[in-house]
């Protein structure tokens, strides 16, 4: 037994320094300055995302915690006063109707205004964030996609799960292109379905559920830098598998910030904050440290982590099963 924890010991402790690069790269939120000084639409779309997830949304919520239901409160109370007869009191559903009362106007604060705010909030924010990434890409002052994909494929030629066909030029290319992204947005809907059911396990629900969505910010973040570089689905997830702790790590700073707030304030601050991660992610040279580390592991190095087996395994399920004909018939047989 002590055998086998001094063979696992070199590998726990590059999983605990794995994770440190990554929650220190995380934090490298200066380069996001730097970025803005030299894109002034990234400095805008940074700045738009501030006023509405911050001042607008956030603000609201302050607004209807600090003022609309502390006078909702004063206008119609839970107790009966003080002072007056006790006719004032005879009504027995007087306090049940002034609460019933307050909670109605109250929802109906949140119906039309609150519900609406953070719909509009949500779509917008998932279009700023793919230009800011975008505006970070080119601020960076070089031809990030040539850089981030011949380190992902050095990261791919050791791995067994990499020996896929390049994308073809033309119109086939741009088909598999469209059915990466189908079949991404399946994996990381399931992804997210799995993040929320370990929440409900006792004892343990809280830190795997800390982890996953650890690791779920972290690939979010990533994502659209490698979607710029042309990155395949099948590489991006290998790498990411591969490098488990450093994006464990990555995806720590964004989920501590949110991680003790009720729901929808925990959207509004990481609707705020969100947008530095990913231009963050966007101007790391992560791929390229973590690859040129792999030569001072030795047997150190970390294996892959199947993070995305269940996600990928009911994905997988689903799109088979919307493939199939109908009568069992598959689609190269001939009716007679």
């Amino acid at each position: 037994m002590a055998l086998k924890m001094d063979s696992l010991r070199p590998q726990v402790k590059q999983a605990v320094l794995l994770w440190i690069d990554g929650f220190r790269e995380a934090c490298c939120l200066h380069r996001v300055v730097f970025l803005c000084l030299r894109s002034r639409m990234l400095l805008i779309r940074i700045g738009q995302c501030f006023l509405l997830n911050g001042l607008i949304f956030l603000g609201s919520m302050f607004v209807i915690n600090s003022v609309v239901i502390p006078t909702l409160e004063w206008i119609l109370p839970n107790r009966c006063p003080n002072f007056g007869s006790d006719d004032q009191c005879s009504f027995a559903g007087g306090v049940k109707l002034y609460s019933f009362l307050r909670s109605g106007l109250i929802q109906l604060f949140y119906i039309f205004w609150f519900y609406p705010l953070y719909v509009f909030s949500f779509v917008l924010s998932i279009l700023w964030y793919n230009d800011i990434a975008k505006y970070a890409f080119v601020a960076m002052g070089k031809d990030g996609s040539a850089v981030v994909e011949s380190s992902i494929q050095k990261e791919s030629v050791n791995s067994q799960t990499s020996a896929h066909m390049e994308k073809p030029p033309g119109l086939g290319g741009v088909i598999i292109g469209i059915g990466e992204q189908i079949y991404s947005l399946v994996l990381l809907n399931f992804f997210f379905l799995e993040v929320f059911t370990v929440g409900f396990i006792p004892y343990i629900g809280k830190v795997l559920n800390f982890i996953l969505l650890s690791w779920m910010y972290s690939y979010y973040s990533f994502e659209y830098k490698w979607n710029l570089a042309e990155v395949g689905l099948d590489k991006r997830l290998d790498f990411f598998e591969s490098n488990w702790a450093f994006f464990a790590g990555f995806g720590g700073p964004c989920i501590l910030a949110i991680f003790f707030f009720s729901p929808l304030v925990s959207y509004g601050v990481m609707a705020i904050l969100f947008p530095l991660f990913v231009a963050t992610a966007t101007s790391s040279e992560a791929d390229q440290a973590m690859n040129s580390n792999r030569s001072t592991w030795r047997g150190a190095e970390l294996g892959r982590l199947p993070i995305f087996y269940a996600a990928d395994t009911l994905s997988m399920r689903v799109l088979l099963l919307f493939s199939r004909t109908p009568h069992g018939r598959t689609p190269d047989k001939k009716t007679p």
